[in-house]
C-alpha cells in the first residue's frame, strides 16, 4: 500500500465518538494512531459508508475536525478509517460549545 501521509502517525488507542457533521449521527469507533495531520481509526462492520464526510473525532484527549479520505473494509468485515485533520470553522467550534459540557 502506498504511503500518503504527510507525517509519521504515533501509536494511540483510544474509543472514541464521531460525529458526522452532515447528519450528526454518532459512531463509535477506536483511534489506532494519531499525527497533528490526522488519524487512523479501526470502525465496525455496520459503520456506514462516511468516505469523504466531514467529522469531528472525540477521543480520550482531544478533539479533532477532519474529513474522511480513506475507508478500507477488512476481512472480519470492519474498517480502517483514515482521517485528515481540518482546520476548525466559526460552525464546528459553536457546534462544540453547544453540544459539549
Amino acid at each position: 500500500m502506498e504511503e500518503r501521509r504527510k507525517i509519521n502517525r504515533t501509536e494511540y488507542h483510544s474509543n472514541s465518538v464521531i460525529v458526522v457533521c452532515e447528519t450528526e449521527q454518532k459512531l463509535y469507533v477506536e483511534v489506532e494512531n494519531v499525527s497533528p495531520l490526522g488519524m487512523g481509526v479501526h470502525a465496525p462492520a455496520d459503520c456506514p459508508d462516511i468516505l469523504g464526510k466531514d467529522i469531528i473525532i472525540i477521543t480520550e484527549t482531544l478533539i479533532m475536525y477532519a474529513l474522511v479520505n480513506r475507508m478500507e473494509k477488512l476481512e472480519d468485515g470492519s474498517f480502517i478509517v483514515g482521517i485528515e485533520a481540518k482546520k476548525f470553522t466559526d460552525e464546528v467550534l459553536k457546534y462544540l460549545f453547544e453540544h459539549i459540557g
